[in-house]
Parts: structure tokens; sequence; C-alpha cells
């Protein structure tokens, strides 16, 4: 077991040196890379916290953000999320909507098996000509899926980890784009009432993508009078590549069984700046739990500097609703609500709840 544990974790150590992540912040990449849905978390607890907690995440969400916390699922997880991004399609930024759903089962005394998958709509959008941008001539609905199955595995009671792969698609009526990435992660747990965490993730690791379908295609007519049809060949796209550290401390009270835990990570983006996220979740009775973060990005108080809209502020709750009063037994209901701002977009909101049993 040991050995393989050195394995896993020399893979994901020397695979994160040799990623494009390693030009991470790099701002003359910014802007070319593809998939950037892989960036967009769609889970609500770790929203609430802008996804600062790579260390500490646990259940079916940590898919996204590290895959290792996936091996603290109980016996079944099953969880559903939907999220209003930039105020969602009736907003006036156009934004998206976002709805996921998971399912995590514990397939070994040591191992769980976890899938879930992302879909993300846009509404109708018109068909216009840029010779008469006024004049719309129809719609069409672009639409992105992510289909992720992931693996976790205990080593020891201190050290998880967990891998993912993912399955990208985006499409129109006449354009379409494929896909694959992989995720890996680690997560080290110690104290005496382990409560100090560490955590690093590898995400969307994998060849690059490109557009296929008639919408590249071109009708036109020689000097002879003649029809012919011109094909434009897309670029080639890479992934989102980024790199996740994360470190997190569990301040304990007997008291109301209250928790303070006090969170940071940094993630180094191949192709955007790179993000530094500080939270803190506050914890009671194990069944209510309040939590809110800043990301920061350099730039992001310039309007003319920013690079996205995902920083600042953000903040969310939980409910654990226990269904069971057998001692040990965690089948129970979990309700999250989060937001997100997004200067200067609308801000983000997400509900999302999970069963347990």
């Amino acid at each position: 077991m040991k050995r393989i544990l050195r394995i896993f974790a020399v893979v994901v150590i020397l695979t994160a040196l040799s990623a494009p992540s390693a030009q991470a912040g790099n701002d003359e990449r910014r802007g070319t890379a593809g998939a950037s849905e892989l960036l967009v978390n769609p889970w609500t607890r770790s929203t609430g916290w802008g996804g600062v907690n790579i260390a500490n995440v646990r259940g079916l969400e940590a898919m996204f953000n590290n895959a290792a916390g996936l091996a603290f699922v109980g016996n079944v997880e099953v969880a559903y999320a939907n999220t209003m991004l930039y105020g969602g399609r009736s907003g006036l930024t156009s934004g998206a909507t976002i709805n996921t759903f998971g399912i995590g089962i514990r397939v070994f005394d040591a191992g769980v098996l976890g899938a879930y998958v992302m879909s993300m709509g846009f509404g109708d959008i018109d068909v216009t000509k840029y010779e008469n941008p006024e004049i719309t001539n129809g719609t069409f609905s672009p639409s992105y899926m992510n289909i992720n199955v992931a693996y976790a595995h205990s080593f020891t009671r201190s050290i998880h980890g967990g891998a993912v792969i993912k399955l990208v698609t985006e499409s129109t009526d006449n354009v379409s784009a494929s896909g694959f990435g992989i995720d890996a992660g680690i997560q080290y747990v110690t104290g005496e009432f382990d409560q100090l965490k560490f955590g690093i993730s590898l995400k969307n690791w994998g060849p690059s993508m490109s557009y296929g379908g008639t919408g590249l295609s071109l009708q036109m007519i020689n000097t002879a009078g003649n029809n012919f049809t011109v094909e434009t060949r897309s670029a080639e796209m890479e992934l989102p590549t980024c790199l996740n550290i994360g470190l997190s401390y569990d301040f304990l009270f007997e008291k109301w069984d209250q928790c303070l835990t006090v969170a940071a990570s940094f993630t180094s983006n191949a192709f955007l700046r790179d993000n530094y996220t500080l939270g803190f979740e506050y914890s009671l009775l194990k069944m209510f739990q309040l939590r809110a973060g800043y990301i920061f990005q350099p730039g992001m108080f310039s309007d003319s500097d920013r690079a996205t809209a995902v920083n600042g502020i953000c903040a969310g709750a939980s409910v654990d609703i226990p269904l069971s009063k057998k001692e040990g037994n965690n089948t129970g209901i979990t309700v999250n609500y989060s937001y997100q701002s997004a200067t200067p977009l609308k801000g983000t909101h997400s509900i999302g709840a999970s069963f347990r049993f």
C-alpha cells in the first residue's frame, strides 16, 4: 500500500511540474485556452467560500476541487445543484444556467467511485449576419456538457488520493468540439483531532481540442459561375490547466459542537492570472454552517486590467438534517446556498442539496 501511495504522489507531482501550469499567470497566454467552463465550480457548498477548501473538501463535491476528498463518502451520496451564472438566462448580462447531478458510491473499504454531469445552457440566441446585425434569422442554443468519472482511495488514515477522467463537449446546431482531461489530487490530514489539513490538485490536464462541423464551411461562386465549398479549419485549443494548493485548520470548541475552520489556497493558472483565496467556515451543532471567502487576482480592481469576473466576496450557508438517530449512521439531507460576486457583471447564485445514506 505504501508503494502505491508513493507512485501516486510521484505521478501527481511530476505531472504538475511538467504541465502547462508551470507557465502560470502568463498574460501573453490569457484567453487562448478552450473549454473555460472547466474552471466554473458547479457545486454550491464549495462556492460559498470561493473553492478555498482544496485541503478539506469532503464528499461528492470534492470531484471538482480535489478528487481526494471523494474518499470521505460514507456509503452512497447523491447531490444536485442549480447555478444561475452572472444572473442566469434572465439576467441583463445573458448569463448561463448550470445544472449538475452526481453520485458517489463506496465500492471498497478504502475506495469510492463517483460520477457527475454538468450541463450549461445559454437559452435561445438570435442568429444575425454581419451585413445586417439588427435583422434576426431564427435562433440557436449553445450547450456545454462535462461528464466526470472519479475514483478516490484512502491509503492511510491521514493520506487520501483521487483522480478524475472528464469528457468535454461544446456544441451549437452546426459546430461542435469535444475533448477529455484528467484531474488528480492528494490530501493529507494530521493533528490530534485531524484539525490540520493540506491538499494539492492538478486540474484539466489533457490534449488540445478543436471545433468542426458544417458551420465552418462557406458556399461560394467562382468567376466562372461554378459553386464550390470552402471549409475553414479551427485552431487547436489547450485545456485551462491549473494547479491548486490549499491549507486549512479547524479550531474546535466543545460547547455546542462548534468548529471554526480557516482555509487558504493558491491557484496557479496556465492561461489566466493566479488566484489567492482566503475563507472561513463556522459550524454549530454539526447541523448549521456559515461560510465566506475572498478571491484575489492581480488587476481585479482596475476596469481596464481586470482579467475575469470571478473574484471578490463570496458567501454561503448549509443546513444538515440527520435522518437517523443511530450513532455512526450518517444518513441525512443537506441543503446549501451560495452567492459569488462577479464585478462588473451580476452576481452568481447557487442552490443545491445532497442526500447521504
